[in-house]
């Protein structure tokens, strides 16, 4: 019965951790949706092979860069070193590099930030 209680418990708790991660992104693009053509400074976050997350400093809101935005250059994705790295350019994106982006739109009913790259 112990062990019952418990799973229960931690049922709960999973629950109710993914309502506050939901409702803490629901307010970040709430917020940034009145910050739409604004400029930040943030920090790679994530990449995938359709682009990158960024996490802007001053906000610590997370926003995705997609691959189609980034128009100077032809970038592969390198799953194993998780880099974006330019054709032509040798111009490399990873995690932990330092980028400006531009809030482009959001998406509350998917709960999305769309960036693209400032500099």
């Amino acid at each position: 019965k112990l062990e019952l209680e418990c799973q229960y418990c931690s049922k709960l708790e999973k629950t109710a951790a993914e309502a506050e991660r939901a409702s803490i992104k629901y307010k970040q693009v709430e917020f940034m949706s009145e910050q739409i053509g604004k400029v930040f400074e943030g920090v790679i976050s994530g990449i995938k092979e359709s682009g990158f997350y960024v996490e802007m400093t001053e906000t610590l809101c997370e926003g995705m860069v997609q691959m189609w935005t980034l128009s100077d250059d032809y970038y592969h994705f390198d799953n194993e070193r998780l880099t974006l790295t330019g054709r032509h350019s040798g111009r490399v994106f990873r995690m932990g590099d330092k980028v400006k982006v531009k809030v482009d739109k959001t998406d509350m009913q998917r709960r999305l930030i769309d960036l693209s790259l400032a500099d």
